[in-house]
């Protein structure tokens, strides 16, 4: 099985849910700002202006960083009021700088400071996961280790952050439990042996991608030996790193998974793995500073 195609199919299949999952996720967040309706008139505050006053927003970032989040903002504003023009200046995967303005807005007053707090929670969110990943990629630029993300997500914006992961330079791992096998250690005590996990797994979709999670190099040989398609390292030291390539001879595919650090990270790409995983790419999320600043008409 190529797992080039495999990664391949399996961006394509994230676009795809991202088209039904960002209108699904906006119309959660503006429920939650509006009183379980969208509804502007339930915006108490914005109830101040009057309803025919224009404005104009600028939005900018105070932070350096990769931009994330376009197809959110488009839906925000899709979802509010139709008739509100965005012009932009970046685009999903660019680097940002202190200052520069990302987009403009124009359209009723209202509205824009309605959805100004949504918008900027999707943008600084996507953009900080983005901007992290980007910043683990440079580390493995100058070897032919991949960057990986994990499961660990934000319950209900798991499309969301993975697509943030590709802005930032990384590979999407699984989208969810469906679409490749991962047997990990609770697996393979349930079943009785990484040989019957993975014999099982063969059995019964034979055309899926076979991941196992491996503890030592003799977990690692069974593995090989049972016809596993990927082997993840877990939480193996730098020199049982070092013997696990050596030993594969590129036989399957490796993966290092466990306690990752920037320092950590350089050492692993010199080993010669294929992937690197990181869970804390999306599980410890560091927003990007941006602002909207409006001018009425």
């Amino acid at each position: 099985m190529s797992n080039i195609c495999d990664l391949n199919r399996r961006y394509y299949e994230l676009i795809e849910l991202l088209k039904k999952d960002i209108p699904q996720v906006v119309i959660r967040a503006l429920k939650e700002d509006l009183g379980g309706q969208i509804d502007v008139s339930n915006d108490i505050t914005s109830n101040l202006l009057p309803t025919n006053i224009k404005a104009f927003a600028r939005i900018i970032t105070r932070e350096v960083g990769i931009f994330c989040g376009k197809r959110w903002v488009k839906e925000i504003f899709n979802q509010l009021n139709q008739n509100i023009t965005i012009i932009w200046h970046v685009t999903d995967g660019q680097k940002i700088t202190p200052g520069q303005l990302l987009f403009e807005i124009e359209g009723s007053a209202r509205i824009l400071l309605t959805a100004e707090r949504t918008v900027l929670n999707f943008i600084q969110t996507l953009s900080g996961i983005s901007t992290k990943v980007s910043y683990y990629a440079s580390l493995l630029k100058n070897s032919s280790t991949k960057l990986l993300d994990t499961r660990k997500t934000l319950p209900g914006l798991r499309t969301a952050l993975k697509y943030a992961v590709i802005c930032g330079g990384g590979i999407n791992h699984r989208i969810g439990l469906s679409d490749a096998f991962l047997i990990k250690e609770n697996h393979i005590i349930a079943i009785g042996s990484i040989k019957k996990a993975i014999k099982k797994a063969i059995s019964i979709f034979p055309d899926n991608l076979i991941e196992i999670e491996v503890e030592s190099i003799d977990e690692l040989i069974q593995a090989i030996n049972a016809g596993a398609h990927i082997v993840m390292l877990d939480n193996f030291g730098l020199e049982e790193i070092h013997q696990a390539v050596k030993f594969n001879k590129g036989r399957v595919i490796l993966e290092v998974s466990g306690n990752i650090n920037d320092f950590f990270i350089k050492n692993i790409a010199k080993s010669g793995v294929d992937y690197v995983s990181v869970g804390d790419l999306t599980k410890n999320i560091c927003s990007i500073d941006m602002s909207m600043r409006i001018k009425i008409k």
